[in-house]
């Protein structure tokens, strides 16, 4: 009776020893599979951009991740699915958007070299940073070899894409103002000296487009001003619009403050805020206006 306790005791122990076992490699095969479709799909993004509304890229992309998928759940190594990819990848990227291999490198953000290693890059949010000189070379000459390439063709600027990502609502909604009614009234707020000497910049670059456009959070105005600025959509001009619209800025809250930082007889600079060509450009590309 000891006998077939202790029996039963290794049998149920062996067979827990096997199920641990198995869940382990299944949890490791779950997690290649997770590691193989998430690269392809950071691959097939960029790819796709180019080839948007193909449906040969589609149907070739489903079929080509199913692929690699099942390779990985059916137990091939890391090894031989890494290399799969690569060549999977580089066929797609080539046929797709027509350029050589030394393109293609740049265009897929993870394609393994034949040796199996793979192009070192940093990874800063959603956006590639290159590592070193010779990747930032390989860049340039990709694009200038997409330059030469008769059959690339891009709509619209690249920046585009990315700015739309950098932009929040409220400065959606400033720029479709600007677009709608062009330049608007600016002001600096100076100290008033004997010509002008020793004069120093109390506020700059004043205005209420932000509260005209209807903004909905009117405390985050000068926030958005600074940010579509970086992003080069506006700009600030010397040449100012009709003097009677400085009227209206002028007794706004935030100029009355800024005046009265100045002290006795300060004085008003009035400028101008306007969108840049690349603003103009941008605001008739990605936005319905009118």
């Amino acid at each position: 009776m000891t006998d077939d306790r202790t029996g039963q005791d290794l049998a149920r122990a062996g067979t827990r020893a096997v199920e641990r076992s198995s869940d382990v490699e299944q949890r490791q095969i779950s997690n290649e599979a997770r590691l193989i479709r998430g690269v392809f799909r950071a691959a097939g993004l960029a790819a796709g951009t180019a080839v948007r509304g193909s449906q040969w890229a589609v149907g070739t992309t489903y079929e080509v991740t199913k692929e690699l998928a099942q390779a990985a759940l059916d137990g091939e190594s890391s090894a031989d699915i890494a290399e799969r990819t690569g060549n999977a990848l580089r066929s797609i990227a080539r046929s797709a958007l027509g350029v050589t291999e030394g393109s293609v490198r740049e265009i897929v953000s993870y394609v393994p070299t034949p040796n199996g290693s793979s192009q070192q890059a940093v990874t800063v949010g959603p956006y590639l940073r290159s590592a070193t000189t010779d990747d930032l070379r390989r860049r340039g000459d990709a694009l200038l070899a997409r330059s030469a390439d008769v059959y690339f063709t891009e709509d619209v600027h690249p920046a585009y894409d990315r700015i739309l990502d950098e932009v929040a609502p409220d400065e959606a909604r400033i720029l479709r103002f600007m677009a709608l009614n062009g330049p608007q009234p600016s002001v600096d707020v100076r100290t008033n000296r004997p010509l002008g000497i020793g004069s120093e910049l109390v506020q700059g670059d004043l205005t209420s487009v932000p509260e005209q456009a209807g903004v909905r959070y009117p405390d985050r105005a000068r926030s958005y001003l600074i940010n579509l600025n970086r992003l080069g959509l506006t700009l600030t001009s010397d040449d100012p619009v009709v003097l009677s619209r400085y009227m209206v800025l002028e007794v706004q809250p935030v100029v009355e403050q800024a005046l009265k930082k100045a002290g006795r007889a300060p004085k008003i600079v009035r400028k101008s805020l306007r969108l840049s060509e690349f603003g103009e450009d941008f605001c008739r590309t990605c936005f319905t206006i009118g």
